[in-house]
């Protein structure tokens, strides 16, 4: 697979017996019908990489317990027999729950549960920790949201106190949460309040003041508030949710996934948790959830039920994986393929995923000088800018999206088509995030990963993994239309320069604007600031760039 040129040695090409006139021009092959001599990306072949790894664990998508590990696990977490069967069966009317919901759902089009649905809401009605994994667009934040709603219909409404925190990694997802919880909530007289960066401090410390039954928001920002807002005491939550749990969990675990320790959300986490009561119900959900008993013991969860309903690391039935390979001597052409691959083939509602936030901004400006409609989303926008790029995105008002790991989690933009990778992700996990993109609620998608020589980890880990779940296929691109692109591509670099000196130009204007009207405030307003009590905060930067360990930031917004 790849742009290979002509005069590369014949042991390395795929044979013309093995591709046809229609995959020579860049049509994928499924591999289980190819030849088993075939050299692809996509299958097995030995490298002096494979053989330098930490751990089996880092190989096998499925890694092996100990009899002892399994032994804690047995004591730890509530017996097989306190789990109600997988049935999806009967519909959401056999769980008991009240009319507002069920007219809500009616609403939504909700009317068969999901496998994880039908097994979570009947224990989280019992008041259970629990801690559940499926598969990314299986119905998770509906799973834990209705129980939510069912207990708050029972709840005292002559004390009106926050009862319920759900904590996301990211803005988006908050804010994707807050959208699915309101309209299944529209039927009922629950308050909600959102507590995200970005977003007005004052109206939030408003509204939390009035006591929502259910607050929304970051690590960052809810202890923010619970520091600085005048009025706010978590005191009386009673269930904690944690949505896309292992981004948190894994800090726990000094250096269990490296990558998360950037997030330096660790902390954050352990501070919140301990400001919360001890008798709560906590819940934790992820797509590729841990079930570490170190780990788990940390966020204080008693005896909590396992609800793994999907294999553990497994993609969805309904995506087709391809791979692309690029050979060492054809890296530079990488950002070629990816526009022939978006002009040729994958030409509307494609999530394409970066490492960096710079390259992530320097492709959007090659593609709109290539007249392809594309938006960015990434941590070096504004909360405004991030906001309008998924709503241009949703509305189609452009093709492509261009991002970073800031999108991989849990954002559910439908009827996405395509998630191309730039390049492979830091770990196995979070490529399944990233492909989780689409082929959701049963729907088919297609994942294109460009596969260069440092990611064949990622790629034997995918192969080993589809024995479960979905299919694998190979795709080889014309190199006459990449050498083409290439060049095109190396007129364009002087026009792409331009523009990014420009906007950086513009940006440089824009702070320093800023910072004489911060002046003028500080002189026309000194009085009333110096009145203010001082706001305390979690961590310094570098407070924060330590507990990071100092490791180079990766884009991921």
């Amino acid at each position: 697979m790849g742009a290979n040129s002509e005069d590369e040695e014949d042991e390395d090409e795929v044979s013309d017996n093995e591709i046809s006139e229609q995959q020579a021009n860049g049509e994928a092959t499924n591999l289980e019908d190819a030849d088993s001599d075939s050299d692809s990306v996509a299958s097995y072949q030995p490298h002096p990489d494979d053989l330098v790894s930490d751990s089996d664990q880092d190989q096998e998508p499925y890694p092996e317990e100990d009899a002892e590990e399994t032994a804690r696990k047995e004591a730890y977490f509530a017996p097989p027999t306190d789990n109600l069967p997988a049935s999806t069966q009967g519909g959401f009317d056999t769980m008991s729950l009240t009319r507002p919901i069920l007219k809500a759902l009616a609403a939504v089009n909700f009317h068969q549960p999901t496998q994880i649905q039908s097994r979570t809401i009947p224990i989280a009605l019992q008041g259970k920790d629990i801690v559940g994994s499926a598969v990314t667009g299986s119905g998770k934040t509906a799973a834990f949201m209705i129980p939510v709603l069912e207990r708050l219909a029972y709840r005292a409404r002559a004390i009106a106190r926050t009862r319920v925190l759900v904590l996301t990694p990211t803005r988006e997802l908050a804010m994707q949460c807050f959208s699915v919880a309101t309209k299944l909530a529209q039927f009922t007289d629950v308050k909600f309040c959102l507590c995200v960066g970005g977003l007005s401090v004052k109206s939030q410390e408003a509204e939390l003041r009035k006591g929502p039954d259910v607050v929304i928001a970051t690590p960052g920002r809810f202890i923010d508030h619970v520091r600085n807002s005048q009025g706010f005491v978590p005191d009386g939550v009673e269930i904690l949710v944690i949505d896309e749990a292992d981004r948190y969990s894994p800090l726990l675990e000094v250096m269990l996934i490296a990558r998360m320790l950037e997030d330096g959300f660790r902390d954050e986490l352990t501070e919140i948790t301990e400001s919360l009561p001890k008798s709560r119900q906590t819940m934790l959900f992820s797509a590729t959830m841990t079930d570490d008993v170190n780990t788990l013991i940390r966020l204080s969860l008693n005896k909590p039920v396992r609800l793994f309903v999907d294999p553990k690391n497994s993609t969805v039935t309904g995506l087709t994986q391809e791979f692309i390979r690029i050979r060492p001597e054809k890296e530079k052409l990488r950002p070629a393929m990816l526009l022939e691959l978006c002009r040729s083939f994958f030409t509307r509602r494609v999530i394409v995923f970066f490492r960096s936030k710079a390259f992530a901004h320097r492709m959007r400006i090659i593609f709109g000088l290539m007249n392809l409609k594309a938006g960015e989303l990434h941590g070096s926008l504004t909360q405004e800018q991030r906001m309008s790029a998924l709503e241009s995105f949703r509305t189609q008002q452009v093709d492509f999206l261009l991002c970073t790991d800031l999108a991989s989690r849990g954002l559910d933009i439908k009827g996405i088509d395509t998630v191309i990778n730039y390049e492979a992700p830091a770990s196995y996990e979070i490529y399944l995030h990233r492909v989780g993109r689409t082929a959701r609620a049963g729907r088919l998608g297609r994942a294109i990963t460009l596969a260069g020589e440092a990611d064949r980890k990622i790629v034997k880990t995918a192969l080993k993994a589809v024995k479960e779940s979905g299919k694998i296929v190979s795709r080889v691109l014309t190199p006459e239309n990449i050498d083409a692109l290439g060049r095109k591509l190396e007129e364009l670099e002087e026009e792409v320069e331009a523009v990014l000196k420009e906007e950086k130009e513009e940006k440089a204007m824009r702070i320093a604007e800023m910072e004489v009207r911060k002046g003028e405030n500080v002189m026309r307003y000194q009085d009333e600031i110096m009145a203010r009590p001082k706001r305390t905060w979690f961590a310094t930067e570098k407070e924060k760039a330590a507990a990071k360990g100092n490791l180079p930031v990766m884009g991921c917004g």
